[in-house]
């Protein structure tokens, strides 16, 4: 609806149109632009100013839809003011009143353009009545054409700012070529030009003089750019346009084609083509929802396998934190063999634990990843509780894994973990990317090209649109890995989390009960056929190897596995005793006689600290140790019949003796077997990394209720009207200007304020505050003494005190203000 004033009259400028909303409509632009608010302006013309600065505006024109922005453009290009109408006609392509040849489009166009309008107007954008629309300066600068910056709708400039440096003599030859009569100023020359333009039958009548090679022409650059080449001696067709002034010369060598000439060239058209709705999302397959579920189930289940995984391989050596921060590429490489994956999956787990709190560096000297105090907590969670917590962290999570490898505008390469891989961007994207699936019938997933070209639409700027449309087709590749979709299509549990509600209970009925058995075989290994319980998935994890994932793991038994576990401290008879009680197949021979063949040699030799010995009782062993040529780097030599002594130290004779194929325990020093057990890391407590927000934050209703009222009452303060009084020795031959603080003298500033305390009048004040900032406040004194005054202050809303010292002048409100 057209704005007005207070007055009753149209609004003169931005601040007059903002004073005129009511206090919903200011909170709702303090919403949609929370960089106003920082910090609170000190009233209506202070906030119209910060709106109009470029950096606000700026980013107020990247959250605009693409009709928005196209109206915008179309402003941008128009008279100014510029009628309903008139904006109406460059978004149709019909001239007020006329016919419309495109009468679909430009119905759809109708039905949204008042829409747009609201959108810009909100925005403070665009302010004035439908008569006079005028879009902000500034908006005006950034859209409108210009010799370095082409315009977004391909327009050139008018045929006023393209003559602007010709000589007069030179419009006048263009006048008269163009069949014009001759004038007496350039003024009314290019005034006669530009009317000449924009008269529909006069230039059709022109232009079918034109050769058909000037059509050719005209038709390159119609559209945009409207700039072209030519050279000294520009052929007949471009000679033909030149002198008529439908091209117009730029520099020496160039030439654009006028404003107005490529309007009527397009039929009055801005944009060669307008979109007033957004592309639909439409459901590109269809499938059951409890088959969605299921899947989305399955892969909820593989991520937390892999996440605890990840966090029990750093646990005991984590990988080292590289100088400049973040994670070297040979541990990620490390890391995804050791997960069975590609990098920019382990890239992506690890940076989702990390979301999560379950990693951190250590902050010691030797800086190293490892998993915090959170993940023992975590890791004892139920299955659906554990997946909440990493789908709770991935959805507003800033940090994109995607983006590792890449360099950033320094030509540095980007790591996992590293500081620079924060895109404020991406939690919109990808609540938006969720939001447009779940708009779908239940079961329902899209082609991703149609959520990309909805994407755009919705923020078509340059640049942004293109890192959104990265960050959607990351959205959709993670969701499904973290089972928020199913076969593209969002689940249950997704649809929970989408919803600001725990996903946990919808998840928690799709999961299979964890199991407290294994099957095994005679090929020596042992098929999970579900998750298991977790003391008997531990104690597997160290006896076997894990082969392969999905639905049912696959674990191996090998020499080194089994010798893994008697290291551990178990013996072969609680090994024997643990896969009898747990497995629901016999214990195969081969199994059975491969745990007893390890233990049998395990602990055979034995390896202490002299520097380093090995024992056994089987001199014959020793002998064949030494013999042995693969023993050299060792340094051993014989003690005593059952006793080697070594060069080198326990742990790498033992890695030594094993890579010789023998299984050596160590032993303490008073003879025992020690139990190789690894000590776990943990960092100190460490908090979830913090996103990084994509501006300043969105005010709650508190914040914004608060704002509003400051700027009110600011706007009392400067716009109060004070009564005229009669002309002192002080006063005399100056005058209160809009916005000058009043002056009068201490006595007259003591004795004024005194007098309202006595009457509970309000009184008009300068102030000037101990950093020397001033301000302009109303008050209503109530206590005057020891040379401050004490009263409400209409302008913060709350009861201040302030020194009378500070005070520049006082002034008495008129009768009609507070």
């Amino acid at each position: 609806m057209p704005e007005a004033s207070t007055a009753g009259t149209a609004p003169r400028s931005l601040a007059e149109a903002l004073r005129a909303r009511d206090d919903a409509a200011l909170a709702a632009l303090l919403r949609a632009r929370p960089d106003l608010l920082n910090p609170v302006p000190g009233d209506v013309t202070q906030l119209a100013t910060r709106a109009g600065t470029r950096a606000s505006v700026v980013r107020a024109l990247e959250h605009l839809d693409r009709f928005a922005l196209q109206c915008a453009e179309a402003l941008a290009v128009a008279p100014d003011p510029c009628p309903y109408p008139v904006l109406e006609a460059l978004l149709t392509g019909t001239a007020p009143g006329g016919e419309d040849d495109r009468a679909p489009l430009a119905d759809a166009v109708r039905a949204a353009l008042p829409g747009a309008l609201r959108t810009l107007r909100d925005q403070a954008l665009v302010w004035g009545g439908e008569d006079a629309l005028r879009l902000v300066r500034t908006a005006r600068e950034l859209l409108a054409p210009s010799a370095s910056r082409p315009s977004p709708t391909g327009l050139g400039p008018t045929v006023a700012e393209a003559t602007a440096g010709m000589s007069p003599g030179r419009v006048q030859e263009i006048v008269l070529a163009a069949g014009l009569p001759a004038t007496h100023d350039p003024v009314s020359a290019v005034s006669a030009l530009t009317s000449l333009f924009t008269d529909g039958e006069r230039m059709s009548a022109l232009l079918d003089e034109a050769p058909a090679e000037a059509h050719q022409v005209l038709g390159r650059l119609v559209w945009g750019p409207p700039y072209g080449e030519v050279t000294a001696n520009p052929t007949p067709p471009v000679r033909w346009l030149r002198d008529r002034g439908l091209l117009l010369p730029a520099s020496t060598r160039t030439v654009v084609l006028p404003r107005e000439v490529a309007l009527h060239l397009r039929g009055g058209l801005a944009h060669r083509t307008v979109e007033p709705v957004g592309p639909t999302v439409a459901a590109a397959r269809e499938h059951r929802p409890p088959l969605v579920d299921a899947n989305a189930a399955g892969q909820a289940l593989a991520a937390l396998s892999t996440v605890e995984e990840l966090v029990k391989h750093w646990e005991h050596t984590g990988p080292a934190v590289l100088r400049a921060g973040g994670l070297s590429v040979r541990d990620l490489k490390r890391t995804a063999t050791a997960l069975d994956t590609t990098e920019p999956l382990a890239a992506f787990w690890i940076e989702l634990a990390y979301a999560s709190g379950l990693l951190a560096s250590d902050g010691e000297a030797d800086e190293r990843y490892a998993p915090t105090p959170a993940f023992d907590t975590w890791v004892e969670l139920p299955p659906a509780e554990r997946w909440s917590a990493l789908a709770v962290a991935w959805l507003p999570a800033t940090r994109t894994a995607a983006l590792a490898g890449e360099q950033d505008a320094k030509g540095r390469t980007l790591s996992v973990l590293g500081p620079d891989l924060d895109r404020s961007a991406a939690p919109e994207v990808r609540r938006r990317v969720l939001e447009l699936l779940a708009a779908l019938p239940e079961g329902g997933s899209a082609d991703p090209a149609d959520l990309l070209a909805r994407l755009a639409w919705e923020r078509p700027v340059r640049g942004t649109s293109e890192l959104r449309a990265r960050l959607a087709r990351w959205t959709l590749d993670e969701a499904e890995l973290l089972g928020v979709t199913g076969r593209g299509a969002l689940s249950g549990p997704g649809r929970a989390l989408l919803a600001h509600q725990d996903p946990g209970p919808l998840l928690a009925p799709l999961l299979p009960e964890p199991v407290d058995h294994v099957l095994l075989q005679a090929d020596l290994t042992a098929v999970a056929p579900g998750p298991l319980r977790r003391p008997l998935g531990d104690v597997l994890a160290v006896l076997a190897d894990v082969e392969s994932k999905g639905g049912a793991t696959v674990y191996r038994f090998t020499p080194g596995s089994v010798r893994r576990a008697l290291d551990s401290g178990r013996t072969a008879s609680d090994l024997h005793a643990f896969l009898a009680e747990h497995s629901r197949t016999p214990v195969p021979q081969p199994l059975t006689y491969l745990i007893d063949d390890v233990a049998r040699r395990h602990g055979h030799l034995r390896v202490g600290a002299a520097s380093a010995y090995v024992r056994c009782d089987d001199d014959a062993v020793l002998g064949e140790l030494l013999a042995d040529k693969r023993s050299a780097g060792l340094g051993l030599r014989r003690l005593a019949p059952t006793v080697l002594a070594a060069q080198a130290e326990p742990g790498a004779l033992l890695d030594g003796l094993r890579a010789m194929g023998y299984a050596p325990a160590a032993e303490s020093r008073t003879g025992d077997v020690l139990v190789a057990r690894a000590d776990t890391h943990r960092t100190p407590r460490r908090a979830a990394p913090v996103p990084v927000p994509d501006g300043p934050p969105v005010p709650d209703a508190t914040l914004l209720g608060a704002a509003v009222r400051a700027i009110r009452a600011g706007d009392l303060a400067a716009t109060a009207v004070r009564k005229e009084s009669a002309p002192t020795a002080s006063t005399t031959g100056t005058a209160h200007l809009p916005g000058e603080l009043p002056r009068t003298s201490a006595a007259e500033t003591l004795a004024t304020v005194q007098a309202a305390a006595l009457t509970g009048s309000a009184v008009w004040i300068g102030y000037v505050n101990a950093d020397g900032a001033a301000s302009q406040r109303v008050i209503a004194p109530v206590r005057v003494e020891g040379g401050y005054v004490t009263g409400y202050d209409h302008t913060a809303d709350e009861v201040r005190t302030y020194a009378l010292h500070r005070v520049t002048g006082v002034a008495e409100l008129a009768d009609d203000q507070v």
